[in-house]
C-alpha cells in the first residue's frame, strides 16, 4: 500500500474493540456475584428471544487470559470493557473483594499485553436489589453509583487512566423504563425522565469525585447518538418529526452535559403528552444538579449504528422495525412520538433491519464537534459501531474460517466516514468496533452476532472472522485503502 493509494489515520488514533460485562462474562452466580436487573429480566416470560440469559455467555470470566492474548494477536491497541456493579457490590451492598480481584487480573493482563484498558463503570447491570428500591427512578441510586465508582478507582486507579461513567443512558432510561424493551421492563414516561436525570446526576457526581481524587484521569461518558433526517426538508411536519427525534435521542443528554440545561423544546414536547412526567422531573432537579451534570469531561464517546429517516406523514409501506421480535410487548421509547413515522429510503439493511449509513457518522461527528465538544475542549472517540450479519462458517484446508464480507465492508466504510470527519477538522481520536466477541445481545439473546470473533457457544471456541482479519490488517497499516473506502462508502 503506497502513500498515494492510502488514507492514513492520525498518529494518535487508537484502534480497539468493545464489550460489556453482562454480555460476555458469564459466571453469573460465582464468587459472590448476585442478580442484576438483566438476570431478572431474562427470567420474564417472552422478554428475551429463546429465554436466553447471561449465566455463561462467552465465559470470559474464566477465559479472559486467552481473550486478551487474542486481542494482542489482532493488534488491538485498546480494549473497552465494563465492570459489573453486581459483581463488585452485590445487591448494592458491601464491597466484594473477589469481584474486584477479577478486574485487577483483567487489567494486569491487558497492561502486560500493552493494551490500554478503557473502563466503563455502568453498562446496564444495576443490582436487582437496588431496582427493588426504585432503581434509577430513585435519586439514591445516583449516590450509590458514585460510591461504586470510587470503589473501582481505589482498586484500579493506579493502573487505569481512562474512565467512562455510563454507556448509553438513553437505553438505560427511556428504552428500559418507558418502552419496556430493556431491563427492568417498565412502561412509564415519568420513570423514564427520572431515570435519565439520575443517571446523568450519577455521571456528574462521579466525574467530580474522580477528578478530585486524581486530576490526571481521562474522564468521560458514552452516548448513543443518531442523525435524524426529515423525509422532505420543505415539509414542516417532516422537519418537526426530525426535530423531536433529535431532541429526545440526542439533545436530552448532550444539552445537560455540555450546557447545563434540558432542551426547552423537548420539555414542552413531553409536557404536551404527559404533564405529570415533567412535573416529576422539575421536582427531582435540585439546586446544583445541573451544575454537577455539566462538570467538564475530557472525552465524549459516540456510539453510532444507523440514522433515522422520519416524517410527519404515514408512509404507504412502513419499513420493517429493528427491535427484537420478542413475545413481550414494547412501547415507544420516545415520550413524544405521536405523528412521527419512519420511512424507507433504499439504504442497505442488516439482518436486524438496521440501515447501513456510514455518511451519517461523518455528519454526526461534525455536528457534535461543532456544537458541543470543540467549545468544551472535549475529545471525541467512536466507542461503538458495528453490525450483526449472518456469518458463514466453513472449513478450508483444515482451518475454520468465518466469511463475513458484509461486516468487513461495514468496518471499512465507517472507518472511511471517520477519516472524512477528521479531514474536515473533527478531532476524533479512536474507534472501537462493537463487538470483539459474539455475545448476549440483550433482548435478541444469542440470536444475532456482532463480533469480529465468532464464539461457538457450545464449545466456547473463538475464531477470528474475515472482518477481524481485515480490521487487523487496517490496524497494522494504520491506513485505509483509498479506492476500497470509496467503493464502500
Amino acid at each position: 500500500m503506497t502513500a498515494t493509494t492510502a488514507r492514513a489515520f492520525p498518529s494518535n488514533f487508537l484502534f480497539g474493540a468493545a464489550t460489556a460485562a453482562f454480555q460476555i462474562e458469564g459466571a453469573a452466580h460465582e464468587d459472590g456475584r448476585r442478580d442484576s436487573i438483566w438476570d431478572a429480566f431474562c427470567r420474564v416470560p417472552g422478554a428475551v428471544i429463546n429465554a436466553d440469559n447471561g449465566d455463561v455467555a462467552c465465559d470470559h470470566y474464566h477465559r479472559y487470559g486467552d481473550d486478551v492474548a487474542l486481542m494482542k494477536s489482532m493488534g488491538l491497541q485498546t480494549y473497552r470493557f465494563s465492570t459489573s456493579w453486581s459483581r463488585v457490590r452485590p445487591d448494592g451492598g458491601a464491597l466484594n473483594l473477589q469481584g474486584i480481584d477479577f478486574y485487577k487480573r483483567l487489567v494486569d493482563e491487558l497492561l502486560d499485553a500493552d493494551i490500554l484498558p478503557w473502563l466503563t463503570l455502568y453498562h446496564w447491570d444495576l443490582p436487582q436489589a437496588l431496582q427493588d428500591k426504585g432503581g434509577w427512578a430513585n435519586r439514591d441510586t445516583a449516590d450509590l453509583f458514585t460510591e461504586y465508582a470510587l470503589d473501582m478507582y481505589d482498586a484500579l486507579g493506579d493502573r487505569v487512566n481512562v474512565w467512562t461513567t455510563l454507556n448509553e443512558p438513553w437505553c438505560s432510561s427511556f428504552l428500559s423504563y418507558t418502552a419496556g424493551l430493556h431491563a427492568p421492563g417498565h412502561y412509564s414516561v415519568t420513570e423514564g425522565v427520572l431515570a435519565a436525570h439520575h443517571l446523568l446526576l450519577g455521571h456528574g457526581q462521579a466525574v467530580r469525585e474522580l477528578r478530585a481524587r486524581d486530576a490526571s484521569l481521562n474522564l468521560g461518558i458514552t452516548l448513543n447518538l443518531t442523525v435524524a433526517d426529515p423525509v422532505d426538508v420543505d415539509d414542516a411536519a417532516d422537519l418537526d418529526a426530525a426535530r423531536r427525534i433529535d431532541g429526545q435521542f440526542n439533545r436530552w443528554f448532550l444539552d445537560p452535559i455540555f450546557r447545563g440545561q434540558y432542551p426547552a423544546d423537548v420539555v414542552e414536547d413531553i409536557r404536551a403528552v404527559d404533564a405529570g412526567a415533567i412535573e416529576a422531573l422539575q421536582a427531582a432537579v435540585r439546586p446544583g444538579d445541573l451544575e454537577a451534570i455539566s462538570t467538564s469531561i475530557d472525552t465524549l464517546g459516540v456510539n453510532y449504528y444507523h440514522g433515522e429517516f422520519v416524517g410527519g406523514h404515514a408512509p404507504a409501506v412502513p419499513p420493517t422495525g429493528g427491535d427484537a421480535p420478542t413475545d413481550r410487548p414494547g412501547r415507544s421509547p420516545f415520550p413524544s412520538h405521536e405523528g412521527i413515522y419512519w420511512h424507507e429510503r433504499g439504504l442497505p439493511r442488516t439482518p436486524m433491519h438496521w440501515e447501513v449509513q456510514p455518511e451519517g457518522l461523518t455528519r454526526l461527528l461534525k455536528r457534535v464537534w461543532d456544537e458541543y465538544a470543540q467549545p468544551a475542549g472535549t475529545t471525541l472517540f467512536v466507542t461503538e459501531n458495528g453490525a450483526a450479519y449472518d456469518d458463514e462458517r466453513v472449513v478450508e484446508g483444515g482451518e475454520v474460517r468465518v466469511h463475513d464480507a458484509d461486516r468487513a465492508d461495514f468496518v471499512t466504510s465507517h472507518l472511511g466516514a471517520i477519516l472524512d470527519a477528521v479531514e474536515a477538522g473533527v478531532d476524533v481520536r479512536g474507534y472501537f468496533y462493537w463487538s470483539l466477541l459474539d455475545n448476549f445481545e440483550w433482548a435478541w439473546g444469542y440470536e444475532k452476532r456482532f463480533g469480529i470473533v465468532r464464539v461457538d457457544y457450545d464449545t466456547q471456541l473463538r475464531t477470528v472472522k474475515d472482518s477481524g482479519r481485515e480490521y487487523s490488517r487496517i490496524i497494522a497499516a494504520r491506513a485505509l485503502d483509498r479506492n476500497e473506502a470509496a467503493v464502500r462508502s
